[in-house]
């Protein structure tokens, strides 16, 4: 009895023994299972929080109004690509000349109803004019890596899409003597053959007229030398790419991606980067600060400046703004063009000035 007693004594301490262990082991494992499960918890959260904005950025609905002067299919397919990711946004669009969509957007102002929520036209000084004015919102894109800070507004009020150059565009089948220069076009070579378009129409060709006035060696009297040669003055750079295809006209001042693209569609038509240099301008995109949705106006100036939306932008025809996306074939990359450019400031302050003096000289 007394042995057994004294076994059972023993056999309790050993079961005492290894319930400690068993104790001490449980308690580690579970301490570790409560860290894992705590880890495993802030792991899952944090997931979860980077999918609930993932998932609101993918519930995006709504529409925004577009208003620009790209031409209407490349504007479409852009907006096609921006649907892609977004599909619940719809984008309607007015679409016009730079100078026609500012008026209409000025208009509107003053009737006390801007009907843009974002715009997207030729240049950088058209922007100033409604910064100047108060009319757009401040919105830093998280895509602007890899574009240049010469294409973006410091207050971030507007920033540049592609880079358009207005160079020299020429029918081979009537033109025999390929022009190298601007100067070239005041020859007798090119009398009465030659077209541009409006700068009361056109916001790049506005632009280059206030840089071309400016550039030493050309002024105001390389428009007059223009005139004296015959050149004819059309709406927009539409028109003259329609009239060198036709050839209507052999030669003419015309932005790049028009002549390229008439080109690889078949046209007769080169292209000339002049040996001036070339004006150049980024078509912006920028918000107006009365829209009543503003994360959808974000949403889209996100995805034109994303590199998928800047590969779209070449694929489309135009030179890209971020550095890293490949150039369509014909044009000149960011880092391969000779700019001619002027004081933006400046340029704005006599916009209108500049029209005018144009008006006088080919009325």
């Amino acid at each position: 009895m007394k042995k057994r007693f004294a076994g059972m004594i023993t056999a309790g301490v050993v079961a005492a023994a290894l319930a400690g262990c068993q104790g001490q082991t449980t308690a580690e494992t579970t301490q570790t299972a409560a860290a894992e499960s705590q880890a495993g918890t802030q792991a899952e959260e944090s997931g979860k929080a980077a999918g609930e904005t993932e998932a609101e950025a993918k519930e995006l609905s709504g529409s925004i109004t577009l208003y620009t002067s790209q031409p209407e299919e490349d504007v479409q397919t852009l907006i096609d690509g921006f649907n892609e990711k977004w599909p619940d946004v719809q984008v309607d669009v007015f679409r016009s000349g730079t100078e026609e969509v500012i008026s209409k957007v000025l208009a509107e102002k003053q009737a006390g109803s801007v009907l843009a929520d974002v715009l997207l036209v030729a240049d950088n000084v058209t922007f100033e004019t409604l910064k100047e004015q108060d009319m757009l919102m401040a919105y830093e894109s998280p895509e602007l890596e890899g574009i240049p800070e010469a294409y973006i507004d410091k207050d971030h009020m507007y920033t540049g899409t592609k880079v358009i150059t207005t160079g020299i565009a020429y029918n081979t089948e009537i033109v025999k003597t390929a022009p190298a220069s601007f100067a070239d076009l005041t020859t007798e070579a090119y009398k009465d053959n030659l077209i541009m378009p409006s700068p009361l129409y056109s916001g790049a060709a506005a632009y280059n007229l206030g840089v071309i006035t400016r550039t030493e060696g050309m002024g105001w009297e390389y428009y007059e030398a223009l005139k004296a040669n015959g050149i004819t003055v059309d709406k927009g750079n539409g028109a003259v790419q329609n009239a060198i295809v036709a050839g209507d006209k052999g030669c003419g001042l015309l932005a790049d991606y028009m002549a390229i693209r008439s080109k690889n569609d078949g046209a007769p038509v080169e292209f000339v980067y002049p040996a001036e240099g070339s004006p150049a301008v980024t078509e912006p995109i920028g918000i107006v600060n009365t829209t009543d949705t503003p994360e959808l106006a974000e949403a889209f100036v996100d995805f034109v400046l994303s590199e998928e939306g800047q590969t779209l932008t070449s694929e489309i025809g135009y030179t890209p703004v971020k550095s890293g996306v490949a150039v369509p074939e014909g044009l000149k990359g960011i880092d391969e063009i000779e700019l001619m450019t002027w004081d933006t400031e400046e340029l704005y302050q006599n916009r209108d000035a500049d029209k005018d003096q144009f008006t006088q000289l080919f009325q």
